[in-house]
C-alpha cells in the first residue's frame, strides 16, 4: 500500500469528480455503456464503489457527467464568422465527438439533466442563430433540425452492422434473396453500394442541405 513516504508517483491520485467522470468515459469507450456499473468503475480507480458516491450521486449524475466531458470536446465557433459557417463547424465537431464516444448519442438523446458545457453549447448555437435574425418560431426549428440530424445520423452510423469490406459479400447476398427483375431500382442501389463500398454516411451532405434550406427560409421571413 503507497505511504506518504514513497515516491510521489507511488501514491495514488485523490479521487476527485474529474477522476471518476474521465474513468467513466474511458471505459465506456473501451468495452461499451453495458459494462459501466459503479462497483466496476471502483474497481479501475482501486476504490470501493461506495467511495464514488462522495463525488457523484449515483448512475444518472455519472452518465450525465460523462456525457458533459464529451460536450466539452466539440468546437463552439463564435464572433463574425457567420451563422451558418459556425453551425457547421459545431455540428461537425459534434458528430465526431459522437463518433469518437459510440455510447454518448443515446445519452443525448434521453438525459435530462444537462450539465455546464451542454448547457454552453445549446446557449452558443442558439445566439448565433438569434443574432442572424431568425424569427423564434424558424430559431426553434433550424436549433433542433441540426441536431435530430447530428444525433440520428450517428446512430444509425454506429449502429451499421457491416464495415466497407464486408459490403461486397452481403450486397451480393441481399441481391440474392429477392427477385431483381420485380426491384430494379432497388437492385441497382444495392449494387452501387456494392460497388463503391458507400455505406451511405453523408452527414456533411445532409447538414448543408439543411443548412442551404435554413438559410433561405431566414432570407425569406
Amino acid at each position: 500500500m503507497p505511504t506518504r513516504n514513497d515516491p510521489p508517483q507511488a501514491r495514488r491520485a485523490p479521487l476527485t469528480r474529474d477522476r471518476v467522470l474521465d474513468a467513466g468515459v474511458a471505459l465506456a469507450d473501451a468495452e461499451g455503456i453495458g459494462a459501466l456499473s459503479m462497483r466496476r468503475l471502483g474497481r479501475e480507480l482501486g476504490v470501493e464503489a461506495m467511495s464514488l458516491y462522495n463525488h457523484v450521486d449515483g448512475k444518472t449524475d455519472l452518465l450525465d457527467g460523462m456525457l458533459d466531458r464529451v460536450v466539452g470536446e466539440i468546437e463552439l465557433p463564435e464572433g463574425d464568422t457567420g451563422w451558418r459557417d459556425q453551425a457547421r463547424r459545431r455540428a461537425i465537431s459534434a458528430h465526431e465527438a459522437l463518433m469518437r464516444h459510440p455510447w454518448a448519442a443515446s445519452l443525448w438523446t434521453s438525459s435530462l439533466n444537462p450539465g455546464p458545457r451542454r448547457m454552453r453549447y445549446m446557449d452558443v448555437a442558439l445566439r448565433s442563430l438569434r443574432a442572424a435574425d431568425f424569427t423564434p418560431g424558424l430559431l426553434d426549428r433550424a436549433f433542433h433540425t441540426i441536431e435530430d440530424h447530428l444525433v440520428g445520423h450517428a446512430l444509425q452510423a454506429l449502429g451499421f452492422p457491416l464495415d466497407p469490406d464486408e459490403m461486397e459479400e452481403a450486397g451480393e447476398r441481399v441481391l440474392r434473396s429477392f427477385p431483381v427483375e420485380t426491384y430494379p431500382d432497388l437492385a441497382a442501389h444495392i449494387r452501387y453500394h456494392v460497388e463503391s463500398k458507400d455505406q451511405g454516411g453523408g452527414f456533411e451532405f445532409g447538414l448543408d442541405l439543411i443548412l442551404d434550406g435554413l438559410e433561405r427560409l431566414r432570407g425569406s421571413a
